[in-house]
């Protein structure tokens, strides 16, 4: 049975049955007629993850954080699919659902790739794109030599059967969560739970694999995206002391960068993270 979920004051939960063959559960705060933000989160995180930096915005935007096919409390895709572009298609899918036009994208780590896609498969829905803590398609392949190591950890997440085990194991993601900071405070124990608790239902732990495998077999390489810009302002915004600062290289959009900031920006900087939204 999956773990209970983390409550935050004025969030309403529901859950969207998309036509990509997934069940969504969304997050949703904010005044119904404020303008949207749609915020994907990453892995080994689920829309939890946003929750400081819905308190930065005040009020000011009806703020909705789906969880990623897989992850959180959302259900596992029919196809079993974990390619970023089927995460993209979710998050088209979802607003389709809801009924909404256009709205600004927001997405960190994966699910910043995920925002990245989305920008450039569908950009009549989305009035700007600001993609976080991650990677881009169009990174110069002298980057990537140069700065392979450092994708060295992914290869045990992908591992079939391996990587199941190394995330229901906890320690792996437990480690990922301390080490992604740089803000100079520490996880609480009801923080780091509140994520390592859904890593363990085996689904889930399934799909972190699935998640790692599809990029490190497919989308590492993939062209797919090489002749495609952004038809709306987009953002990379990546902390200074980011291990993949250096992909950042070669973004089609403007680069911020956040000091004193690692890996998980919307809780070490959910203020700079509020404040480009803002400017989106």
């Amino acid at each position: 049975m999956p773990p209970a979920m983390p409550q935050l004051e004025g969030v309403e939960h529901t859950f969207h049955d998309l036509p990509t063959g997934v069940r969504i559960h969304l997050a949703a705060t904010g005044p119904a007629g404020a303008p949207v933000v749609l915020a994907q989160h990453g892995w080994p995180q689920h829309w939890w993850s946003w929750r400081d930096v819905i308190a930065a915005l005040g009020g000011e935007f009806r703020v909705l954080c789906p969880d990623m096919r897989g992850f959180g409390w959302s259900g596992q895709p029919v196809d079993g699919d974990f390619h970023k572009q089927r995460v993209a298609e979710d998050l088209v899918a979802l607003l389709d659902d809801l009924g909404l036009e256009q709205v600004r994208l927001v997405g960190h780590d994966w699910g910043g790739w995920a925002a990245i896609v989305a920008g450039l498969i569908a950009p009549e829905r989305f009035s700007s794109v600001l993609a976080m803590s991650v990677g881009h398609p169009w990174a110069p392949p002298a980057v990537g030599l140069k700065n392979g190591w450092r994708m060295a950890y992914q290869i045990p997440l992908a591992a079939p059967v391996l990587g199941e085990r190394v995330v229901r194991d906890g320690r792996f993601p437990r480690a990922m969560l301390i080490k992604g900071r740089a803000d100079g405070r520490r996880w609480t124990d009801e923080e780091l739970e509140a994520y390592l608790g859904p890593l363990r239902e085996p689904d889930v732990a399934k799909a972190s694999s699935k998640l790692y495998r599809a990029f490190l077999t497919r989308e590492l390489t993939s062209r797919a995206y090489q002749h495609k810009r952004f038809a709306a302002p987009a953002t990379l915004l990546i902390g200074d002391k980011e291990p993949f600062r250096a992909f950042a290289e070669g973004f089609r959009g403007e680069v911020e960068i956040v000091d004193g900031a690692g890996h998980f920006l919307p809780e070490e900087a959910p203020e700079a993270v509020a404040e480009r939204i803002r400017a989106m």
